[in-house]
């Protein structure tokens, strides 16, 4: 039986440009729909039961900018990878991008080539996050149950924590090398696909997000533990 197709939303208000991302997806097996409002976008995916795989947004869109589409879609509890597509392409903007929620990020203009490589690496970052290739599919951190599955976190007497694709990998790192300790450098090469040298608060902000959903009281973390001068580390029990 043939694998089902990628589901791929691209938000996209340049017709012409929508229209080349569309072929060549489509080239590639994928089942696309296209949007052009930034509002008709943000109603599209805040809705519940509209899941796609992958979104492919502008940042300058009409109606609502695609920072605050992807913004109030995580608000909203729709995690799905976001490809954010901008004529910005300066550190500050790629990494204020990733820390708005987007997943990773494509200055214009652009090879085609290199957005579906783009593409099939957010597809398989997202299947490693979930368990499909190495690597834990599950974890247990203090009373916490990781299920990288379907990117939950369920602790006793407590609301169930949907994750992003960023959160889960990184936490998935973490939990793939628990007891040692894990650099920035690595998390940004290996979680966020930017050079290790980028100057970014990114992964500091993600982790102190981590310990609100793990630690009894965050402010003294017993699991997730900061190495002074060397990175993190991830103790299990």
């Amino acid at each position: 039986m043939p694998a089902p197709a990628s589901r791929v939303l691209v938000v996209e208000d340049e017709e012409s440009l929508a229209k080349g991302i569309r072929f060549n997806l489509e080239a590639e097996g994928c089942a696309v729909e296209v949007i052009g409002d930034g509002a008709d976008a943000l109603a599209r995916l805040v809705r519940p039961g509209s899941e796609v795989d992958l979104v492919i947004m502008d940042v300058m869109l009409p109606g609502v900018d695609g920072f605050e589409i992807v913004e109030r879609m995580r608000k909203a509890g729709n995690f799905t990878p976001v490809l954010m597509l901008t004529a910005k392409s300066l550190p500050a903007d790629v990494v204020h991008g990733l820390e708005r929620g987007a997943d990773d990020y494509l200055p214009k203009p652009f090879d085609l080539k290199v957005l579906l490589a783009r593409v099939k690496g957010l597809l398989r970052r997202r299947d490693w996050a979930r368990g499909a290739t190495e690597g834990p599919e599950a974890a247990t951190i203090g009373d916490a149950q990781v299920d990288f599955r379907s990117f939950e976190i369920r602790t006793p007497g407590k609301p169930v924590v949907k994750l992003t694709l960023l959160e889960a990998m990184l936490l998935k790192l973490l939990a793939q090398q628990a007891g040692r300790i894990v650099s920035k450098a690595e998390i940004l090469e290996k979680v966020w696909n930017v050079s290790p040298a980028s100057e970014t608060r990114a992964v500091d902000n993600f982790i102190a997000r981590l310990r609100k959903y793990l630690e009894p009281d965050p402010a003294k973390p017993r699991y997730l533990l900061t190495v002074r001068g060397a990175g993190w580390r991830l103790v299990l029990e």
